[in-house]
């Protein structure tokens, strides 16, 4: 039992350290990307998590999806499968050179 003693307060450092270096981050992400989800409207240029650039066409509320236009045709994709990173990068104003 005393090892147990010197041992709780190393334990419950570790599993704040857990919770701030890796739960909290991820629950924000997924907030992030939640939003962005919900946040898409027609027209915006978009690439999806596996690479494939488009454009969104149309939003579907009822099941979570949307369909995307790209180089080969038309596409539906669940707004989940959608980049968030990115997504950021490809609408991001380009840089200015001096």
């Amino acid at each position: 039992m005393e090892g147990l003693g010197g041992q709780l307060p190393f334990i419950l450092m570790m599993i704040v350290v857990i919770f701030f270096f890796m739960i909290l981050p991820a629950q924000r992400r997924q907030k992030k990307e939640k939003n962005f989800a919900n946040s898409l409207k027609r027209g915006d240029r978009v690439i999806t998590k596996s690479g494939m650039h488009g454009k969104v066409l149309e939003l579907n509320d009822k099941d979570n999806t949307c369909v995307i236009e790209t180089g080969a045709g038309k596409i539906k994709f669940e707004r989940s499968a959608l980049s968030l990173e990115m997504s950021q990068k490809l609408n991001a104003p380009a840089a200015e050179k001096k």
